[in-house]
């Protein structure tokens, strides 16, 4: 593998130890001079050497700029329909606005960013969003459109900077702009209501404002080099705030100034104050200041988001009570639980819901033939059941009966209020969870026997032995078989009404599946406090809202007959992704990476590893190189280093992740591949170049390859834009189709 993946250096720190001794700075030096002598060479021209250099990187740059915008604005309105994953994002835009709250499995940034365009651009939070296909009609959908196509059209100014940076080559640069500029999944992911270009506009700024701050390695503690350091922490803040995914650029920079750590302490020359000064910036600028950013996008999150929506049920009931609109805020309940109480258990698990029994009976076949108990997510009134003691059918809410609150270890029964029967488990198998017992209702009038009995343990003592409503963590032990009450999550067929089951688990491993906590709590003969004293802290909902995200992430699996794809599948582009339509009538927008430009990529990663394996046995073993090609070689390890890291940072992850899979989450991994491949052609081309003496010849290899690849790479995007742009009229198997004859894979499904 090249060293630039095990050091992580840019191509630009070739030059950053000069004026530092010792043996770091001696064994610098050759690769440094031979960097210097490739510039100056007539096939590179250094930096500056003509004084029109910088008016044509700047003068490249608004090209590039205004290409990509004119791409990605290009017919932003159509269709004038919600497409794929406008369905959800766009939805939750309006939930900022309307500030209800709800919840998803991602970071709430770049949902909060779409609801902030939406509304300063006029839209009022009122479309439903319900599915794919519904018309926009009147609603200003404009905005958030715009605002992430903005965002993805930065990409691409961008990436031409980065390369820019790291290799000192425009062509190099033009060429890794020219390649997302052209590929139709790009444009794709960037017109529509998404996180992705969101996400992948914090992963490139940040990948940006890195090289340029490894830039000023020989200005250390300069204005620009404070300015650079603490961009990176706020776009590394923004990247995580938007998806979780967001940590592969975060472990990007740290292997970077890890790297950059260890050089600096190598170095001789500078005292060890000085290196901790240099640690200090870093934890101040890459730590401890997107830490703040990240905490205080929660902040904002919680302080918008005050009104009680769809996302009540899958957080805890002390975390819903502060929620305006939920019948949990500002309610008034006595604070600890007592014998007699009616009460409703919750399941600490997201979306299991409130322990719940009905009057129907368990069909024959099904265990015992005795009254349902099961989980339901909604309010009810057979929710509500009677805490009681085990042997004694006393009313404990008899006045002349003084209270006893119910304690960690007790022995209990309880009742359901609307029928009368006891909680109930014995030794019959549950109806859909192998090994574990099923859970009736069971008895009259509260009369049963004594697989009715429970013992109460309370898991998260910090409040004494008592039970305290919303906050006590409580589990139920059946005193019989010793099992612990619990549900499976798994949905009953029909005759169970598709409410979840419940059954008594003989495994007593703590797992949130058997872990409740108290939340409607009514006694007369108790006093009442307002839950507000009950609300957590705001570092308890960040953690509990974090729970819930992992958990949620881990949840989603493949739906029945849902479309995924496979990691593997991605840099092959074997398969895209249907955002809009389906037959000739429909306007059809694909999700497919220009073919052209995707298996170049994937043949770039390949030529990297084996030309920069090559280069780097060689330097190794001292082979004496030509001052251009080691110059050229330096580039290619160091700079493109940094690019197969931080592709292959965004890709491999993917192949450990139980989660279900789409194609573009490859999207940002294929960022760094298009970099990689204008900095590795740029680089090969000019190391053919020098093998040829006349210095007409050399520049005209080297330009003419780049302009083929220029060229093939536009003519492509000419071909395949119809994916993109969007298509009305015969489908690709009809030869008036304008994707006729292109459908080069038989899994493309265009």
């Amino acid at each position: 593998m090249p060293s630039a993946v095990c050091g992580g250096l840019a191509g630009s720190e070739l030059r950053h130890r000069r004026g530092r001794g010792g043996p770091q700075a001696a064994r610098a030096a050759v690769p440094e001079e031979a960097a210097e002598a490739a510039a100056q060479s007539p096939k590179r021209p250094a930096p500056g050497s003509r004084p029109s250099e910088g008016a044509c990187r700047w003068v490249l740059l608004a090209l590039v700029t205004l290409l990509a915008f004119a791409t990605r604005f290009h017919r932003l309105d159509q269709p004038p329909h919600v497409c794929w994953d406008e369905t959800h994002f766009g939805k939750m835009g309006s939930y900022y606005i309307n500030r209800t709250f709800f919840f998803d499995v991602h970071p709430p940034l770049g949902k909060m960013l779409i609801g902030l365009a939406g509304y300063l651009s006029g839209y009022d939070g009122t479309f439903m969003f319900q599915k794919p296909g519904d018309r926009y009609e009147h609603h200003n959908y404009m905005g958030m459109r715009g605002f992430c196509a903005f965002l993805g059209s930065l990409l691409i100014p961008f990436a031409y900077l980065t390369v820019l940076e790291l290799s000192k080559s425009l062509p190099a640069a033009l060429l890794s702009a020219a390649l997302l500029t052209f590929d139709t999944g790009c444009l794709t992911l960037s017109q529509y209501i998404l996180l992705d270009p969101i996400l992948m506009f914090f992963i490139m700024a940040a990948m940006l404002s890195m090289v340029k701050y490894n830039s000023c390695a020989d200005r250390p503690f300069s204005a620009p080099w404070w300015f650079w350091l603490s961009l990176t922490g706020i776009n590394l803040a923004g990247a995580i705030g938007v998806k979780f995914v967001g940590l592969f650029i975060i472990l990007h920079v740290g292997w970077n100034t890890v790297s950059d750590l260890w050089h600096l302490f190598g170095d001789l020359s500078l005292s060890l104050v000085t290196v901790g000064k240099h640690l200090t910036a870093r934890i101040l600028c890459l730590i401890v200041l997107p830490l703040a950013l990240y905490t205080a996008i929660y902040a904002v999150h919680f302080a918008v988001l005050n009104h009680s929506g769809p996302g009540d049920g899958f957080f805890s009931s002390a975390f819903q009570a502060r929620l305006s609109g939920n019948t949990l805020h500002n309610a008034s309940v006595p604070e600890y639980l007592a014998f007699g109480s009616v009460i409703t258990v919750k399941n600490l698990r997201m979306a299991i819901g409130y322990l719940h029994s009905h009057r129907h009976l368990y069909p024959e076949g099904i265990g015992a033939r005795q009254q349902q108990v099961t989980t339901y997510l909604h309010k009810d009134y057979n929710n509500l059941w009677i805490i009681k003691k085990q042997n004694t059918d006393s009313d404990p809410l008899d006045p002349s009966f003084p209270v006893e609150f119910v304690q960690h270890g007790d022995i209990i029964r309880l009742e359901h209020k609307e029928t009368s029967r006891n909680l109930h488990s014995h030794y019959h198998e549950a109806p859909l969870t192998r090994k574990h017992y099923q859970v009736t209702g069971y008895g009259i009038n509260g009369t049963g026997d004594s697989n009715d009995f429970w013992r109460i343990e309370v898991i998260n003592r910090k409040f004494g032995n008592r039970i305290k409503v919303l906050r006590s963590r409580i589990r139920f032990i059946h005193l019989v078989t010793g099992c612990v009450l619990g549900s499976s999550g798994k949905a009953l067929p029909k005759w169970g009404w598709e409410q979840l089951e419940v059954t008594c688990s003989p495994y007593l491993k703590e797992t949130l599946n058997s872990i409740w906590n108290v939340e409607d709590h009514i006694n007369p003969k108790l006093p009442n406090i307002s839950l507000d004293v009950l609300q957590p802290s705001f570092p308890e909902i960040l953690l509990e809202s974090h729970m819930v995200m992992i958990r949620g992430n881990n949840g989603l699996k493949p739906k029945d007959n849902e479309f995924t794809s496979k990691p593997w599948h991605w840099p092959i582009n074997y398969q895209g992704l249907r955002f809009s339509g389906v037959n000739d009538t429909d306007f059809r927008v694909y999700l497919l990476g220009n073919p052209v430009v995707w298996w170049l990529n994937l043949l770039s990663i390949a030529l990297y590893l084996l030309s920069g394996s090559i280069i780097a046995v060689a330097v190794q073993r001292g082979v004496h190189l030509p001052a251009e090609v080691e110059g050229l070689s330096q580039v290619l390890l160091r700079g493109g280093g940094q690019l197969f890291l931080g592709w292959a940072l965004h890709y491999f992850p993917f192949f450990l992740m139980g989660r279900v899979l789409y194609f573009h989450h490859y999207f940002p991994a294929m960022l760094f591949s298009s970099m990689l491949t204008g900095i590795l052609w740029d680089s090969l081309l000019r190391l053919c170049a020098c093998g040829l003496a006349a210095s007409s010849l050399a520049s005209g290899v080297h330009m003419g390859g780049v302009l083929s690849l220029l060229l093939g790479t536009a003519y492509s995007f000419y071909l395949f834009h119809p994916l993109a742009y969007g298509m009305v009229g015969p489908l690709a198997q009809d030869p008036r189709s304008p994707m006729a004859g292109l459908r080069w894979l038989e899994s493309w499904d265009f």
